[in-house]
């Protein structure tokens, strides 16, 4: 039997979210659904350097790229940390601020859960 995560969104990801294009809003949420049902979409792949578990979907759109990265370790939740488009000045590289608002968007949530 297949274990199925509900998908739990931080509120500053899914305020961010809503405003991709609707193609990018539904093809992102194809993808966190296969992620909800324990596989991993072709779009996805573990985000180095924020922890465990976590992973980044890319997406282009008409030349716009499009992040959204969530965890699926935590609780019995699949957890949307962030949502952003990519605009960085330094190649492919993500912006040190967006890691670092994933990394304490991660850490509030694992305190919150333990509570």
């Amino acid at each position: 039997m297949i274990a199925i995560k509900s998908i739990s969104w931080i509120k500053g990801a899914l305020r961010d979210f809503k405003t991709f294009p609707q193609d990018v809003q539904s093809d992102a949420a194809q993808a966190l659904s296969i992620a909800a049902l324990g596989g991993k979409a072709d779009t996805a792949k573990p985000f180095k350097g924020v922890g465990s578990g976590v992973y980044e979907i890319a997406l282009r759109y008409r030349g716009d790229a499009f992040r959204v990265l969530y965890v699926v370790n935590l609780g019995n939740a699949l957890w949307v940390l962030h949502a952003f488009q990519k605009k960085s000045k330094t190649g492919i590289k993500t912006p040190q601020t967006d890691i670092d608002l994933i990394r304490e968007r991660l850490k509030r949530l694992k305190e919150a859960l333990d509570e």
